[in-house]
């Protein structure tokens, strides 16, 4: 099931409790063999509002259908021309200005133009959606003139060309933003249109090719994106062709289609899975302010055995946060911490805790499953960490952990961004992950010269900071995961960076 935080902790952890009530989809007729009339696509990310200020993560889909994005990013992470066709920074990196595509219209009509984008990418920012702290940096939106736009950030932001190809690219009709009505209607000026008469908001979503559409037509005449509630569902969907494509992420699935030769599988990696520490100052657990003591929890936790038992071995372990298409990745951090019991406990009493402390530590079962919570447990016992679990539901769980900020850890599967500045806002700078604001000399440092250095001066700034919190100790990861897009024989589908899911634009008959 799809956990990821990519973009918001608060949208992914409700993400996960709707997953665990909702009511299972049926496929649809097996669109590839239909002479690629339907795609059909299943997913386990319901999107409840299909207005673009909502739009985040593997929900993205069901927005590219019908929105286009002023950016678009190609599978391999390039950054391309879409509704923009030019883009430049000035020389403080603190003004974007880009240039529009003309002749662009939406489903009702209007123009596409800067008046446009202003409207738009003020909506995200201010709509209070998952993903829209991702424009925090955006201070004012200038439209020239019809085709000119002019962006001004508040601060130099490496990552706003990535946000401009993700959720906070999408652009819908101006007249719509206010009404409220795109949750249900979306009007942009993307390839699909959404077929309302065969779509359950939540369920089932249909959408039909659109005529006249500016770019390039896409290879299917129509899309369907089915919710299921568990992949047994979806494997099972897969195996009679009711199912097209779909990408299981739980390693029983994976093996369950091993030997089924007609089905395509493509393994990739996009989220870590791993304890995220909140509380390094010590709020709630005071022992979380020594570096020793969190060393000491990498050394404790048993990654290769973990990733052997719970994801029969498909993965690969790791101590750091930033993901290998990062310029901060550094091979050699994957295995900085071996496995060492003894080590820890004597970092333990280096640090005042010979005896071990409590490490109360929140439990969404959708998220925690009985092996992982076990393993953690006896993995931690093995040194004196005594973990307890408070078992939440989603609603208390959102409540509980990121208003109350209840606790001082949870375990979390965070997508791997391409981008070192989407990785260092998430996790380093004061926000969500990081939700008591603590940093240190070191790290005060570092952030100004990934964030606004020269491409050199970043790259090993963010390398910097990436070996000096593996080697403090800020978080403890266990591995990436290996996920596996499946497919029907006659449907070719590409993994997309910086998604945990495919784009729309990566599905094609396998022939082409």
């Amino acid at each position: 099931m799809r956990f990821s935080a990519r973009s918001s902790a608060l949208a992914a952890t409700a993400a996960a409790a709707s997953m665990v009530l909702a009511g299972c989809a049926g496929g649809g007729a097996g669109g590839a063999k239909a002479g690629a009339a339907t795609l059909d696509i299943a997913t386990l990310t319901a999107a409840q509002s299909l207005d673009p200020k909502d739009a985040i993560g593997s929900a993205l889909p069901y927005f590219q259908a019908v929105y286009d994005t002023l950016i678009r990013r190609a599978p391999d992470g390039a950054y391309q021309p879409m509704l923009a066709t030019k883009w430049a920074y000035d020389e403080s990196g603190t003004k974007l200005s880009l240039t529009l595509r003309e002749g662009v219209k939406f489903t009702d009509g209007s123009v596409f133009d800067a008046k446009a984008v202003k409207a738009n990418l003020e909506h995200f920012k201010n709509g209070g959606g998952g993903a829209a702290k991702t424009l925090d940096s955006l201070k004012q939106v200038t439209a020239e003139d019809a085709t000119h736009v002019t962006l001004t950030l508040s601060a130099p932001d490496p990552a706003m060309l990535f946000h401009l190809s993700d959720a906070a690219g999408l652009m819908a009709s101006p007249a719509k933003l206010a009404e409220g009505s795109l949750k249900t209607t979306p009007v942009g000026t993307g390839p699909y249109t959404l077929d309302k008469g065969r779509t359950t908001i939540g369920d089932k979503y249909a959408f039909q090719r659109k005529q006249g559409y500016w770019g390039e037509k896409l290879p299917y005449e129509s899309l369907t994106i089915s919710v299921f509630d568990n992949e047994t569902a979806v494997v099972n969907g897969l195996k009679t062709g009711q199912i097209d494509s779909a990408i299981l992420q739980d390693a029983g699935q994976q093996a369950a289609l091993a030997s089924d030769s007609k089905l395509k599988k493509t393994d990739f990696t996009f989220d870590v899975q791993g304890l995220l520490l909140f509380d390094r100052g010590g709020v709630h657990t005071p022992a979380l302010r020594k570096a020793e003591v969190r060393q000491a929890l990498n050394l404790a936790i048993d990654r290769k055995t973990m990733l052997d038992k719970i994801r029969q071995g498909r993965g690969e372990v790791t101590n750091q946060m930033y993901g290998p298409e990062t310029k901060a990745y550094d091979k050699a951090l994957d295995t900085h911490y071996d496995h060492d019991p003894a080590k820890a406990k004597q970092l333990l009493a280096k640090a005042g805790y010979a005896d071990g402390f409590t490490l109360k530590l929140p439990r969404v079962s959708a998220i925690v499953g009985d092996a992982l919570a076990s393993s953690i447990k006896a993995d931690l016992k093995a040194v004196g960490i005594n973990v307890t679990w408070d078992q939440l539901d989603g609603a208390s769980a959102l409540q509980k952990i990121y208003r109350e900020r209840a606790y001082s850890a949870m375990v979390m599967n965070i997508g791997q961004s391409p981008s070192d500045w989407v990785t260092t806002q998430e996790l380093v700078a004061p926000g969500t992950f990081n939700m008591f604001g603590t940093t240190d000399a070191t790290v005060k440092r570092l952030l100004p010269q990934v964030q606004a250095g020269s491409e050199k001066e970043a790259g090993d700034a963010a390398r910097a900071l990436n070996k000096h919190l593996v080697e403090q100790g800020w978080f403890v990861p266990f591995y990436r995961m290996t996920y596996q897009i499946v497919s029907g024989s006659d449907v070719k589908a590409t993994p997309q960076s910086g998604m945990a899911v495919p784009s729309i634009y990566n599905y094609a008959p396998a022939a082409s």
